[in-house]
């Protein structure tokens, strides 16, 4: 059996660019990239926390260093520039992959500077 699980997350990234007419949908600083695991053209979902949209897109490798998290093409009606977003990437494991499986977890603060990273998400309490 496969199970569909978190691979990757970029935690409250602040979209940088909204560019209607550029090839390409999602834009990510290449360090954040390779931070994450990552990969140009692979499938994410992007989270809006400032609007309420959920969309889903594929990534382009951005300047590394730049802080960009651009989005393009139809993705640039979807947020806005200074909009906070959640960037996930998932991923089918094996019931054997998953005994170690732990998703590589990004959290940015102003600027798309990281914060920390974890690989796991605390408990939530009531």
């Amino acid at each position: 059996m496969q199970s569909i699980m978190l691979k990757a997350k970029l935690h409250q990234a602040r979209v940088t660019h909204a560019v209607l007419e550029y090839e390409g949908s999602c834009a990510i600083d290449a360090n954040l990239l390779d931070m994450t695991g990552l990969r140009e053209y692979e499938q994410i979902q992007i989270y809006n926390l400032d609007n309420g949209e959920r969309f889903t897109t594929y990534i382009i490798r951005g300047e590394a260093g730049s802080g960009i998290i651009s989005m393009n093409g139809a993705a640039a009606h979807k947020a806005s520039p200074g909009d906070r977003v959640i960037i996930c990437a998932y991923g089918n494991f094996s019931e054997a992959e998953l005994v170690n499986h732990k998703p590589k977890m990004v959290y940015l603060k102003e600027g798309n500077e990281v914060s920390h990273s974890a690989n796991a998400i605390p408990v939530q309490v009531a």
